[in-house]
């Protein structure tokens, strides 16, 4: 049965409540609600008293509240877009929805960048497994003496991150391959290697929430048996594209903060690589980063 509501304030009381008895998320509500008001929060908020008129926006609204609490399909690929580090990125189905952590993994390239290389320093930087873009052309919009190239195993994740870059005006250029290999055969090399792989291991997928493990890309999520299977394919390929000094930074998975690292230090002992595991905001260990 359709919900009666004639005010804002009422259809995000009906929605916020729908949600929490069908277990889902009570914000999923505001999200769609600005999305069919086509409003910013402070509007929203500012207009909760005003009458929602327009019956052709309530029912597509509806609509997207009763698909996202009964099929699960995350509301990022309803309304089409998820903030990350201030801006809005497309996203659907072929891409992975950004968290927030990877905008600590960016924030620590940045400061690290500083740390690690000459001030100004034009430097060559790449991102693996780019999905929608959002570490690329972040790092390429915060710091425009980067020279950034993204690389991503599926075409149709290239099409969403070409459409984010162009949208929002930042200059990559993007590559198709599997991991490095591109580079490889072409005795590319870098500065700066990042990359967000997939890293839940296998057992842990049918754990996950109906949102993720129905609706995001498995191969974004799965890495493998033990979840490092992409980090044991990067540890052979990264002695082939890192310059002379190079900084290295991982986003992992919880409690792979060790393995991953000790992979690092093994691969380049001979360089002396520096090797530091650093933790998210809610204290987990989330990043590895390596420079020599």
């Amino acid at each position: 049965m359709k919900p009666s509501f004639s005010k804002v304030y009422e259809a995000l009381n009906w929605a916020s409540s729908f949600l929490e008895d069908h277990k889902r998320e009570k914000f999923a509500a505001e999200i769609l609600l600005k999305y069919h008001l086509n409003m910013s929060r402070s509007q929203l908020y500012s207009s909760l008293r005003e009458e929602w008129q327009d019956e052709e926006a309530k029912d597509a609204f509806v609509k997207d509240v009763y698909t996202h609490a009964l099929e699960g399909v995350p509301v990022q690929y309803l309304v089409g877009y998820e903030e990350f580090y201030g801006r809005k990125f497309i996203v659907n189905e072929e891409v992975l929805i950004p968290r927030p952590e990877t905008e600590e993994l960016i924030e620590g390239v940045l400061r690290r960048k500083k740390e690690h290389f000459p001030k100004d320093a034009k430097l060559d930087v790449v991102d693996v497994g780019t999905g929608s873009g959002i570490i690329a052309i972040t790092l390429a919009l915060e710091d425009p003496a980067l020279n950034v190239t993204a690389t991503d195993i599926s075409s149709e994740s290239l099409k969403v991150a070409k459409m984010n870059a162009e949208k929002l005006g930042a200059s990559i250029r993007f590559i198709e391959g599997d991991l490095l290999t591109p580079f490889i055969e072409q005795g590319e090399k870098f500065d700066i290697i990042v990359s967000n792989p997939p890293y839940i291991p296998e057992a842990e997928i049918a754990t996950l929430s109906v949102i993720v493990k129905d609706h995001e890309p498995l191969r974004a999520l799965v890495g493998g048996e033990d979840g490092l299977a992409l980090y044991r394919r990067f540890m052979e390929q990264l002695p082939l594209v890192v310059k002379d000094h190079a900084l290295i930074a991982f986003e992992i998975g919880t409690g792979q903060g060790e393995a991953v690292s000790e992979m690092l230090r093994t691969t380049f002992h001979e360089k002396g690589i520096q090797v530091e595991v650093a933790y998210d905001i809610n204290g987990k260990d989330r990043m590895v980063f390596g420079a020599f």
